[in-house]
């Protein structure tokens, strides 16, 4: 009788009530998603999310204050005067743009067309002194110029690794558009390697649609963490091409102040021939060549055998495919090291050694 009594009291005072809350707890969770509990994943996302953060100044993925306090100061705002056009505009004209300071001992790069024809140059630093400029050396052929200014507590910008970016990646534009004063525009990296544009001889442009301002030309591409991606250089302006800028590595623009502070001039590989990009199909199954068509008189190439007429489809083994990498890939040869090409000659094929020269400046 009281195990009959003790069952009902255990029915009516707790098993009820124990299905009733499981009950109105399942119809929650189907209600509700987010009162589901978290699995061993859930946890894992949590922390990595947690973990993406980099030290204790990162503020976190949503912002890129820290990458641009870490390059802001290394970039300066550029005013130059430029000499009168002509006698019948006697008038000086003002020119601004942008600088990277890449060496504390007062070495920093902007483009070449900032500072072309100026009689004067003025640095406005980050911290609000301006000093003077002089020019240490230009290559117009890549569109960069060396500068340097005597001033102490510089801060040099840390280089970034413009070949191991990838499209789609984060980048910060710093720079001084239409004068306004140091400013920052954020976009992608949308293209790699860019060339034909006719902006200079030597193209490899990052492409990115962060702005590029007016003004903002030689001013930095950072990545996400602050480090030099490359030198600021042009806008497309067509119509419907908002949107697209480019920059000149930062791996070339390095390349460029060494060679200007060493030698006084960018060292480039040399061969001495005129060439045009070609088509061809034979049993060898070559599709694309140069056609020399000319051989400067005592040039490299001239000395080798080379003559006009030969074909050549391949330099040190790699296949002619594209102008620009093959113009990159011989001006990329230290003069005095051999470059070994593939030529066909009346049908016949021959390797010759050519010694690359020095690049005349231009």
């Amino acid at each position: 009788m009281r195990d009959t009594k003790n069952k009902k009291l255990f029915i009516e005072y707790i098993a009820k009530p124990v299905i009733l809350g499981l009950l109105v707890a399942a119809v929650l969770i189907l209600a509700f998603p987010q009162f589901q509990p978290q699995t061993d994943d859930d946890v894992t996302d949590l922390m990595a999310l947690s973990q993406s953060n980099l030290g204790t100044d990162w503020i976190g993925p949503v912002s890129y204050a820290s990458a641009v306090s870490r390059a802001a100061p290394s970039v300066v705002n550029i005013y130059t005067l430029q000499a009168a056009r002509s006698r019948s505009d006697a008038s000086n004209r003002i020119s601004l743009g942008s600088g990277v300071i890449m060496q504390s001992d007062g070495l920093l790069l902007t483009n070449h067309h900032v500072i072309e024809g100026a009689v004067k140059i003025l640095v406005l630093l980050y911290d609000g002194r301006e000093v003077p400029a002089t020019v240490v050396g230009t290559d117009p052929e890549i569109d960069l110029a060396v500068l340097k200014i005597e001033a102490d507590n510089l801060t040099p910008i840390a280089l970034g690794e413009p070949s191991q970016a990838k499209i789609g990646d984060i980048v910060l534009a710093i720079g001084n558009p239409s004068g306004i004063g140091q400013s920052v525009t954020q976009g992608i990296i949308s293209a790699k390697g860019r060339n034909g544009l006719r902006l200079n001889i030597f193209e490899n442009f990052i492409q990115t649609d962060a702005a590029i301002n007016s003004g903002s030309s030689g001013g930095a591409l950072i990545d996400a963490y602050g480090n030099l991606l490359g030198i600021n250089t042009a806008t497309l302006n067509d119509v419907g091409s908002t949107g697209i800028s480019f920059a000149i590595p930062a791996d070339a623009a390095a390349k460029v102040l060494t060679d200007i502070t060493q030698y006084g001039h960018v060292v480039r590989g040399w061969l001495g021939i005129s060439a045009n990009l070609g088509l061809i199909s034979n049993e060898l199954g070559i599709t694309k060549i140069f056609g020399v068509t000319s051989v400067e008189p005592g040039g490299p190439t001239a000395k080798a055998g080379l003559i006009p007429g030969d074909i050549i489809f391949k330099i040190d083994g790699l296949p002619v495919t594209d102008p620009h990498i093959s113009i990159n890939q011989i001006t990329n040869v230290t003069p005095g090291q051999p470059v070994k090409l593939s030529i066909i000659r009346q049908d016949t094929v021959m390797e010759f050694t050519v010694i690359a020269g020095n690049r005349p400046l231009r």
